[in-house]
């Protein structure tokens, strides 16, 4: 009865410290100072950021500070929300959150403003259950700080209650509440938090050269140029494809090539390895790994940035669907990047169901599995438990490849293929310069303590544009 009675009082203690905290960053001290953890004397963290005195250290040893921490599924750890970690999420969540205002009609690497690109990759992408691509309330700065603002603390507590709907009582409402709101670890808000970090990375740096490899042909090219096994392509200068029964000037199209100044980058097309084809149904897609690493050259731009600079931090089996044109469509496998091992598959597609028919009871699930998926639902096909082969060389491949093509973006994700073409085994397909992880795991104090010190490096770089009434272009 105590914790029935005690539950709005929790409740309402979390969503104040999201309004306080939001608008520290926003408008606040957090705005106007450097931003510092809270260990260092200088450091202007409000006492509701930070962990308490007490910090419970049986709840920091099951959280897996300094050794193995989990990057998802939260509250499965006892009193996760007490940790220094929770607080340290908490911290760079509300800073970058509130730092998408500051970016907003601010030039974007990939587009002419923060907003535009928003609107872009929203446009597909909608809360599970509401149907509503979430493009339409990014339009302007007043419709998205109300989406922040009513959004969140809503749709948190509806997380909330149906994770302890769908536990049968297990999970705790307050402690979900917490962690949706305040420290999030489902993949879109590891996403917008990747975004963001780019996104304030990007304008503060003016753009440096890394973030051309966003654009598949400068990546392709510069790959070729150094040395990189990127995907082949094709060096004529165009192709013709015709239909073979359209007559009359009809069914026959042109392509120029990238190579000759197009806008096409012609390819032949890349086949599953064996490794891959066995854990496929028949006429799946090319099914790629998602590899993600980490610069810490990027934090300091001006300095050299070393092989050992770069971290890789998880990896994702994407083992596309039946009939499914790409890998987009896939079960998600998470893989261990120590062992290579792969383990549990999700999926992250009830975030890309569009229409007002997804509000009807029983169309969209509010969530998807836990990673509990061992097998290719498309002919019941055993993944879970296989060993990618040479796991160590494929993520080697992806730290030499950031330290050589993109040393100052923060992080990267990779797009890595295991071919049945004997001269090419492993190849780059792309790179994904606001990236995120599909699910995979990670170890989220390496990932924190990095965007912590790249946070600093730009709240500095802020203040002192802000100080010179820096112009960007």
């Amino acid at each position: 009865m105590g914790q029935v009675i005690s539950l709005p009082f929790k409740l309402a203690s979390t969503t104040l410290t999201f309004y306080r905290g939001f608008f520290h960053y926003l408008l606040g001290q957090g705005r106007n100072s450097p931003y510092l953890p809270p260990s260092h004397p200088d450091s202007t963290v409000p006492a509701y950021l930070r962990p308490p005195a007490t910090a419970n250290t049986a709840a920091e040893k099951a959280a897996g500070v300094g050794d193995s921490c989990i990057s998802s599924s939260s509250w499965t750890v006892p009193s996760f929300t007490k940790t220094p970690l929770f607080y340290q999420h908490t911290r760079l969540h509300l800073y970058s959150l509130a730092s998408a205002f500051y970016l907003y009609h601010k030039p974007h690497y990939r587009k002419g403003s923060y907003k535009e690109d928003i609107v872009d990759n929203f446009a597909n992408v909608a809360i599970p259950g509401t149907g509503l691509p979430l493009s339409l309330f990014v339009w302007n700065r007043p419709l998205a700080f109300g989406l922040v603002c009513t959004a969140s603390p809503i749709v948190s507590a509806v997380a909330a209650l149906h994770l302890w709907i769908k536990t049968r009582g297990k999970s705790s409402i307050s402690e979900e509440y917490a962690i949706r709101l305040l420290a999030p670890d489902d993949w879109f808000s590891y996403w917008r938090l990747n975004c963001r970090i780019a996104g304030m990375h990007a304008l503060l740096n003016d753009i440096p050269k890394g973030y051309d490899m966003e654009n598949k042909w400068t990546f392709l090219e510069e790959g070729n140029k150094i040395g990189v096994p990127v995907s082949p392509y094709l060096n004529t200068p165009a192709i013709v494809v015709k239909h073979r029964n359209e007559e009359g000037g009809l069914g026959i199209y042109f392509y120029k090539n990238a190579t000759d100044g197009g806008d096409w980058i012609i390819q032949e097309r890349i086949l599953n390895g064996d490794w891959v084809n066995k854990h496929l149904p028949s006429n799946a897609p090319l099914s790629t790994f998602r590899v993600i690493t980490q610069s810490r050259g990027a934090i300091d731009v001006t300095k050299e940035c070393k092989v050992e600079d770069v971290t890789a931090l998880s990896c994702v089996f994407r083992a596309g669907r039946r009939n499914a044109p790409t890998d987009h469509d896939s079960i998600l496998f998470d893989v261990d990047v120590k062992t290579g091992e792969v383990l549990g598959g999700t999926t992250n597609a009830h975030w890309y169901r569009l229409g007002l028919h997804e509000c009807l009871p029983g169309r969209c699930p509010w969530r998807s599995s836990d990673h509990d998926v061992t097998h290719h639902p498309d002919g019941d096909i055993p993944v879970s438990g296989s060993v990618v082969p040479d796991i160590r060389e494929m993520l080697h491949l992806v730290e030499t490849s950031h330290q050589k093509l993109c040393p100052d973006v923060p992080l990267v994700g990779w797009d890595v293929v295991l071919s049945a073409d004997e001269k090419l085994p492993v190849c780059l397909l792309e790179v994904n310069l606001s990236c995120n992880f599909f699910r995979g795991s990670f170890d989220r104090k390496v990932y924190l303590d990095f965007l912590e010190d790249m946070a600093v490096k730009m709240q500095g770089m802020r203040l002192v544009a802000d100080k010179e009434g820096k112009k960007f272009k």
